[in-house]
C-alpha cells in the first residue's frame, strides 16, 4: 500500500521528535545522576552527624530524579487517571503496594502517579528485577536502598534471606514507609503461559490479564515489618515506649494498572514518545493490615484472591473502558492525576544547573591537581 504524503510527514515528525527526546533524555541523565551522587558524597559529614537529615535530603533528591522520569511521559501526553480508594489519605502511614506487572512502563507510570502523594516517593523502597541494577538508574537505586531481586528457582531461597537482611539494614534506618512490589515476579507476557499451566495443574482459576502471584517476598515483608501486637500495644514495652516505636506496616494497597486495548507502554515508548497520547488507568484498593493473614497458607489464598479480583477488574476495564465502582458504591469515581509543568521545569533546571556547577568544581580541582 502506497504511503500518503500525510503519513510520510507524520512519520518524519515522529522520528524527529523521538530523536530530540532521546537527546534530551541522555543529557538529562548525564547531568542529573552524577549530580545526585556528588551531592551525597559532599554531604557525607552530615550523614555522620545527623543521619536522619541526610536521608531526608537524599529522599528529596530522589523524588526530583523520579519527577524527571515522570516528565518524559507527561510531556509526551502519557497521563494517568486514578480509580478506587484515594491513597493520599494514607500517604504518611507505612504501606506496601502490590502491583500487577505488564511492562517496563509500569514503573514509569508509578513514578508519575505517586509524585503528588505527599512524602511517598521520598520515603519509598522499590523491589525490582536485578536487571535494573545495570541500567542508568541503577546507581541511584543502590544508594537509595532499593532491593534488586533475582528471579528463578535456583535463587529463590537465597533472595528471600537477602531481602530480609536488606529490610533489617535499610528500611528503618533510612526512614522508609512505602514498599512497591510486583508479586507476579515478571512481565505478564513472559509468565502467563507458565502461570496458566500451574493453575490448571492445581485446580486454580485460569487468568488471562494477570498471573498468579508468588508468595515469598510478600511474606518476608509482612513478617518483618508488621508490628507485633499484644493487648493493643506494641510487644515488648509499655504504652509510652510503644508510642516512640514505629507502628509498622498499616496498609496493603492492591494496585491494578490498565492500558487502553491492553497495550502496555514500555520504557522505549516513554522515552521516545512515538506513541500517540495515552491515558493509563490505575486502580487502588486499600486493605488494613489487620485484615491480611500472615500465615503462609492463608496469605497465599488471600493473595490469589486479590489477583483473581484484578483479573475481574481488568476484564471489566477492557470491555467498558472503565473500572467498576468500589463495593458498596453505585457510582464510579475517577480522578485525573496532574503534574505542574512549572514544577517539572524547575526540577529540570535545577538538574542542569547542578550539572554545570559540578562540572566547574571538578574542572577546578583537576586544574589545581594537574
Amino acid at each position: 500500500m502506497a504511503v500518503t504524503l500525510e503519513q510520510a510527514q507524520r512519520a518524519g515528525y515522529v522520528f524527529l521528535k523521538a530523536l530530540l527526546r532521546f537527546g534530551f533524555m541522555v543529557a538529562n541523565n548525564l547531568v542529573a545522576i552524577p549530580s545526585y551522587v556528588l551531592y551525597l558524597i559532599a554531604l557525607q559529614p552530615l550523614r555522620l552527624l545527623d543521619s536522619k537529615r541526610f536521608w531526608y535530603i537524599e529522599g528529596v533528591l530522589f523524588k526530583w530524579l523520579l519527577a524527571m522520569v515522570a516528565s518524559w511521559g507527561w510531556w509526551a501526553e502519557y497521563t494517568v487517571i486514578e480509580w478506587g480508594d484515594d491513597v493520599k489519605t494514607i500517604s504518611e502511614d507505612e504501606a506496601v503496594m502490590l502491583v500487577n506487572h505488564q511492562a517496563t512502563g509500569d514503573i514509569c507510570t508509578l513514578m508519575m502517579c505517586l509524585q503528588d502523594k505527599g512524602t511517598v516517593v521520598r520515603q519509598m523502597m522499590w523491589l525490582m528485577d536485578h536487571i535494573f541494577k545495570y541500567t542508568n538508574f541503577g546507581i541511584v537505586s543502590l544508594i537509595h536502598g532499593d532491593f534488586f531481586i533475582r528471579q528463578g528457582k535456583a535463587y529463590r531461597d537465597q533472595q528471600l534471606v537477602l531481602l530480609q537482611e536488606h529490610l533489617e539494614k535499610y528500611y528503618r534506618s533510612r526512614d522508609r514507609k512505602w514498599i512497591v512490589l510486583f508479586p507476579e515476579g515478571g512481565f505478564l507476557r513472559k509468565r502467563r503461559e507458565t502461570s496458566q499451566a500451574f493453575a490448571k495443574k492445581n485446580n486454580l482459576p485460569f487468568l488471562t490479564h494477570v498471573t498468579l502471584p508468588r508468595l515469598g517476598a510478600t511474606q518476608v515483608i509482612l513478617k518483618k515489618l508488621v508490628a507485633q501486637q499484644e493487648n493493643g500495644t506494641l510487644a515488648g514495652g509499655d504504652a509510652t515506649e510503644a508510642e516512640s516505636k514505629p507502628k509498622g506496616l498499616q496498609w496493603v494497597i492492591d494496585t491494578t494498572i490498565a492500558y487502553p486495548k491492553a497495550e502496555p507502554i514500555d520504557i522505549q515508548t516513554w522515552i521516545l514518545g512515538y506513541r500517540r497520547p495515552t491515558i493509563t488507568h490505575v486502580h487502588y484498593r486499600i486493605f488494613p493490615i489487620k485484615d491480611v493473614p500472615l500465615e503462609p497458607e492463608a496469605l497465599t489464598a488471600w493473595l490469589y484472591q486479590r489477583f483473581i479480583e484484578k483479573e475481574d477488574l481488568l476484564s471489566h476495564f477492557y470491555k467498558t473502558g472503565a473500572f467498576p465502582p468500589i463495593q458498596g458504591q453505585t457510582e464510579v469515581v475517577s480522578r485525573e492525576m496532574t503534574l505542574s509543568n512549572l514544577w517539572l521545569v524547575l526540577v529540570q533546571s535545577f538538574a542542569f544547573l547542578s550539572g554545570g556547577m559540578w562540572y566547574c568544581i571538578l574542572q577546578y580541582f583537576y586544574q589545581c591537581l594537574f
